[in-house]
C-alpha cells in the first residue's frame, strides 16, 4: 500500500438522474425551480473552443459559489446529425475527471430556458475559503 487514500471513481451522470443527490434538490433541478446564477451559450463555436469555454466556466462559477448555472447547447438542427454535435457533446464533457469532480447533476433546461437546447447544471458546493 502506498498510503494514499484510494479514492473510488464518480459514477458517469446522466440527464436528470444523479445517486449522491436527494430526491429534492434533482426535481427542483429538472423542474427549473432552482435559481440560476450563471449561463454560458456555446452556439457557434467548435468543439474545441466550447469545451475549453465549458471548462473554464465551470470552474469559475463554482469557485464564486455558483450552484445552478445553464449551459446552451443548442438543438444542432442546422447540423445533418439527429442530435446537435454541443449538446451531444456536453454530458461527455461534464463526466470528464476535471468536470465530473464539479458537477453533482444535470439535466435538460425547461422550455423558458431552451428545453433540450440547454442544460441546467447543479455544481457541488466548495468547502472552506481559498
Amino acid at each position: 500500500m502506498t498510503g494514499r487514500a484510494h479514492r473510488t471513481p464518480k459514477a458517469e451522470l446522466t440527464h436528470g438522474l444523479a445517486g449522491d443527490l436527494d430526491r429534492r434538490t434533482l426535481i427542483r433541478l429538472r423542474k427549473g425551480q432552482l435559481p440560476v446564477e450563471g449561463e454560458i451559450d456555446l452556439h457557434g463555436h467548435t468543439q474545441e473552443k466550447a469545451h475549453r469555454y465549458l471548462d473554464q466556466f465551470l470552474a469559475t462559477s463554482q469557485m464564486r459559489g455558483h450552484r445552478c448555472v445553464l449551459v446552451i447547447t443548442g438543438k444542432g438542427s442546422r447540423s445533418e446529425e439527429p442530435e446537435g454535435v454541443l449538446r451531444a457533446a456536453v454530458p461527455r464533457w461534464l463526466n470528464q475527471p476535471a468536470n465530473r469532480s464539479r458537477v453533482l447533476a444535470f439535466a435538460y433546461a425547461t422550455p423558458a430556458h431552451g428545453g433540450e437546447g440547454a442544460i441546467y447544471v447543479l455544481l457541488r458546493r466548495l468547502r472552506g475559503k481559498p
